[in-house]
């Protein structure tokens, strides 16, 4: 009987504490029951059940994708299974899903105790790669409920959607009660999201062995500066497309959020905030300013491949609109100066799947009336390899960027590493090959990309989860073997 289940010889092993500038490492990985027990080079194969040969490939840990959102647009049960597969594609080994009441994702209301276990029993049996939810307390009620959600289902981590107060998620809103399914004599508002910080800390005191993983994230954008800024640039109506859509919710707009939310995080004493898909220079630049007035505060800044790799003109059709949106190339360029000098702290892809026939609206060629959100995570890792390398961007610095980081700040305890006890989550990335994206390739249901035509420099061969060969030869191979992940402890 082999006494090693899985042995991956002759890959150049990437790992996330290893010095700046250290060439990776070629090794072999032996993997039993799920998790890594040696990473050594020369380790012998004659009691291995399968031996793989990685051919001299890169071997990063598998990317733990802290931003997608499953069940957004199309049926959980459904989005689970084929997002889950394209996230495979792109070396993603787990998803972090933000999930929340209200209109769209389940389409009711009510309390968390009543709807949680309805996510978990239809992403149950379908999920491709491991999985976890982040949760949005949408009323009073739920932040009541936080205590029970990290000790009853081992969530900790929650969201706030700035914008929500008198925006809905494409545009202007006329009933937020209606939008949110929220009581009528609440507001989901700045002092709403005092509460929700004064409950997550509270939850963080009474809770002390889950302390350290709980944290709150923030989508920075404000309400009414949007509001504004739509009806000027459609009354001007000399902008259109991304760019419109762009002006309409100004990088300001962001700055003034990440502002209010930190000074929130101060004032409640919580100590753990996660600043979400920052795309400007004006939001990043508020994000440090803010660190540098609250060091007792430890933020964590996120940005998003897609804000990497694409701007309003290089985005391929109105397919681009996203929240907050794509914008010029000098953000872009913004954006990675603050990556290399280390101050994003992961790198997501915001994989929202929206089909043609939901995401465009009556008008095709109005970005008003398209749906925000696409798909994304297939181009996460090779994205980033690929740009990363012209740029200089150490390797190890690309796992911490997409596992490490996001797996420890989650409380994704065996996630993150190519090491001893951790779980046997791997991707391999080929960073010596041209290829050129296109939708038709995708296992997202999603039948276009703002990718489309772009031209790639790296690419994922394969990816295991906890062992198991979920993607080989260019697809996906046998059965759902995604698990839900408790966290905290």
């Amino acid at each position: 009987m082999a006494t090693t289940e899985l042995l991956l010889k002759n890959v150049r092993v990437v790992r996330p504490d290893a010095p700046e500038g250290t060439e990776p490492v070629l090794a072999d990985i032996a993997a039993n029951d799920g998790s890594i027990v040696r990473v050594a080079p020369g380790l012998p194969d004659d009691d291995a059940a399968t031996v793989i040969d990685g051919r001299g490939r890169l071997a990063f840990p598998g990317v733990v994708d802290a931003h997608q959102h499953w069940g957004i647009y199309n049926e959980l049960a459904t989005d689970t299974r084929t997002e889950s597969r394209a996230s495979a594609q792109g070396g993603v080994t787990t998803s972090l899903t933000y999930m929340r009441t209200g209109q769209y994702y389940l389409n009711k209301g009510g309390p968390y105790r009543e709807f949680f276990p309805e996510v978990l029993s239809a992403a149950q049996g379908n999920a491709y790669i491991d999985y976890a939810f982040h949760l949005a307390p949408m009323m009073a009620q739920h932040i009541d409920e936080i205590p029970h959600l990290v000790e009853e289902h081992g969530v900790t981590s929650f969201k706030i959607f700035m914008f929500y107060g008198s925006h809905g998620l494409h545009g202007r809103s006329s009933s937020q009660s209606d939008f949110l399914m929220t009581p009528p004599e609440e507001r989901y508002d700045v002092a709403h999201f005092e509460f929700v910080m004064r409950g997550i800390q509270k939850a963080r005191e009474q809770l002390a062995e889950y302390a350290p993983h709980i944290s709150l994230s923030l989508h920075c954008e404000t309400a009414e500066i949007m509001t504004a800024y739509t009806k000027m640039v459609e009354q001007d109506g000399s902008l259109s497309g991304l760019r419109a859509y762009s002006a309409s919710r100004p990088p300001h707009s962001e700055g003034l959020a990440v502002t209010i939310a930190s000074y929130l995080a101060h004032e409640t004493g919580l100590p753990n905030i996660n600043l979400l898909h920052l795309s400007s220079e004006k939001a990043l630049s508020a994000a440090l300013t803010m660190a540098g007035a609250f060091p007792h505060i430890d933020f964590r800044r996120e940005v998003t491949i897609g804000h990497l790799l694409a701007d309003v003109d290089t985005a391929h059709g109105l397919g681009g609109k996203v929240n907050p949106p794509l914008r010029d190339r000098s953000d872009v360029e913004a954006l990675w100066r603050h990556v290399l000098a280390g101050e994003v702290d992961w790198v997501v892809s915001d994989h929202a799947c929206c089909r043609d026939e939901m995401k465009f609206g009556a008008d095709r060629d109005d970005i008003f009336l398209a749906k925000s959100g696409f798909g994304g995570a297939e181009y996460l890792l090779p994205g980033l390899v690929g740009e990363g390398l012209k740029r200089g961007l150490p390797l190890q610095r690309v796992a911490q960027l997409t596992s490490w980081n996001p797996a420890r700040r989650y409380g994704l305890l065996k996630k993150g590493a190519i090491a001893e006890g951790y779980d046997a989550d791997i991707a391999l990335v080929d960073p010596d090959v041209s290829w050129t994206v296109r939708a038709a390739d995708s296992e997202s249901t999603q039948e276009y990309t703002p990718f489309e035509g772009f031209a790639m420099t790296a690419r994922v061969t394969d990816t295991f989860v906890r062992g198991n060969h979920v993607y080989k030869d260019g697809a996906i191979a046998g059965d759902p073997v995604g698990r839900y992940l408790r966290r905290g402890r």
